[in-house]
């Protein structure tokens, strides 16, 4: 991570020859703001901190410094001239007891003035992650996201965040709140030091419009946009880097398929579910691959047994994010598990209780699930496996699995004889593997579980420290596995 966040950030904001203006800034620069300080990912249970039910970050290694390190290491030390990532954007968390106080890193003096402006030497723009400032409703429903400051008035929020540090407020097209902080500062600080601070994220948020030539020209040629947007060689290396994704787990002689034979692709049936804003989702049976484009690769056929081999797309197991309101209902605390794996799961070695906790809309501090049940919504994807295997009586079948997740594969690797997984790509790259239009060169940029216990058991803040899958040719799907032809 720390590798590709300097890349990244060097790619996007350096201009080169002609285009530089000053300091390997100038015409073809962009802004890169890094996301999050000081690290997002150790959100308690796997929740996350959009919602009241995921607010806290925790830390049962003390291992907030690894956290950093793509920060530290990455963005804030580029190769190019450019030297630094232009702006940072704090996460909504509460880092838990890693500082003076447990508030949201937006607001937190120490998170942002001391650890990110004194101790890293970072002068660039700050700004907050989206809706920081706004009111805040209840854990399991979307809205302000005041994490640790719900007792103050917006004006406040905004005037505690200026205090912290920080130079813009995300999501926040208000001037009032941002005067009435302005106002407060007078107040506490006289008018020439307020001045000084405003000023001060003035400047920094003025370098980025300077540095790449926006002050001077804030306008765009909408000829040489459509030139440059989706022109045919940028589309070219996207879908290259899409076949690169593709990740081979499994190959029992399956792989690569010769494209006369004849495949057989089932539907799915997906379940209703609420969606991550609480958008409902309706039930629907989803065609994976239509006759179109799967026809330019082999002959598809409509019954298994007319079919050479069988090819299923199904999905990682989805079971929630975690939280749910009509557990509310029923006087419990709402927690329940997020599971990896696809049959209807029980929290046994779960926290006796959470680390964190404490909620102005929840009577218990005790956010613990354990020996609470949760089922996904796509068990049916784990049963259209099996059946395709049966259906099959011995013939190939290849499983892809389109991956948001890492997630226990004990549970459908036995019944493939070949196994991918692909992130949210277009179908036709997958197919450019499966065939042998390419080699698959993927790797896992994750573990993948062994059981749900392991899941259980790691640390929110510790990497790969996971019992990893092991399949049934001995290859454990550890971070960075991944099979060629």
């Amino acid at each position: 991570t720390t590798k590709m966040a300097e890349a990244y950030c060097d790619g996007f904001q350096t201009s080169e020859e002609g285009y530089e203006i000053a300091d390997g800034w100038g015409w073809h620069s962009v802004n890169a703001m890094v996301k999050h300080w000081p690290g997002g990912g150790c959100c308690e249970a796997g929740r996350d901190a959009h919602y009241g039910f995921g607010k806290f970050a925790v830390y049962p290694g003390n291992n907030l410094e690894t956290q950093k390190k793509p920060f530290v290491d990455g963005a804030f030390k580029l190769k190019g001239k450019t030297k630094m990532a232009s702006a940072v954007m704090p996460y909504y968390t509460i880092s838990w007891n890693q500082s003076s106080e447990n508030i949201a890193n937006a607001y937190n003096v120490d998170i942002i003035q001391h650890q990110l402006r004194e101790q890293v030497g970072y002068d660039g723009v700050i700004c907050t992650d989206w809706g920081v400032t706004q009111n805040y409703d209840h854990p399991g429903k979307h809205a302000g996201k005041p994490w640790g400051a719900e007792s103050l008035s917006e004006a406040e929020r905004h005037y505690r965040i200026l205090m912290a540090g920080c130079d813009q407020f995300g999501g926040n097209n208000e001037k009032g709140p941002i005067l009435e902080a302005y106002v407060i500062g007078v107040q506490e600080h006289g008018q020439e030091w307020m001045d000084a601070r405003m000023r001060e994220s003035a400047r920094r948020l003025l370098t980025n419009i300077f540095r790449t030539g926006l002050f001077e020209n804030p306008y765009v040629n909408p000829n040489e946009s459509a030139d440059v947007v989706g022109c045919p060689k940028f589309m070219a290396e996207g879908y290259e880097a899409q076949q690169k994704s593709v990740v081979l787990l499994k190959n029992q002689s399956a792989l690569p398929l010769n494209e006369t034979m004849k495949v057989y692709v089932p539907q799915r049936r997906k379940a209703a579910y609420t969606g991550f804003w609480g958008e409902p989702h309706q039930a629907e049976t989803v065609t994976p691959l239509s006759p179109e484009i799967g026809g330019k690769y082999f002959n598809m056929v409509s019954k298994p047994g007319e079919a050479d081999v069988a090819i299923v797309f199904i999905e990682s197991p989805f079971s929630g994010y975690g939280y749910s309101l009509s557990d509310v209902k029923k006087n419990n605390n709402g927690y329940y598990p997020i599971s990896l794996q696809y049959s209807e799961y029980k929290a046994k070695h779960a926290r006796e209780h959470s680390i964190a906790g404490g909620d102005p809309f929840e009577d218990s501090a005790d956010r613990s699930y354990k020996s609470k049940k949760v089922k996904t919504v796509n068990e049916s994807d784990m049963d259209l496996v099996r059946k395709v295997s049966k259906q099959m009586k011995g013939k190939p079948v290849i499983v892809v699995v389109n991956t948001t997740n890492p997630f226990v594969p004990a549970e459908i690797e036995p019944y493939a004889d070949a196994f991918l997984l692909t992130f949210d790509i277009q179908t036709q790259a997958v197919l450019d593997v499966i065939c042998g239009r390419c080699q698959p060169s993927g790797r896992l940029p994750m573990q993948m579980p062994a059981d749900m216990r392991t899941v259980e058991e790691q640390f929110e803040d510790v990497p790969r420290d996971m019992d990893c899958y092991v399949d049934a040719a001995g290859n454990a799907y550890d971070f960075g596995f991944g099979l060629s032809y």
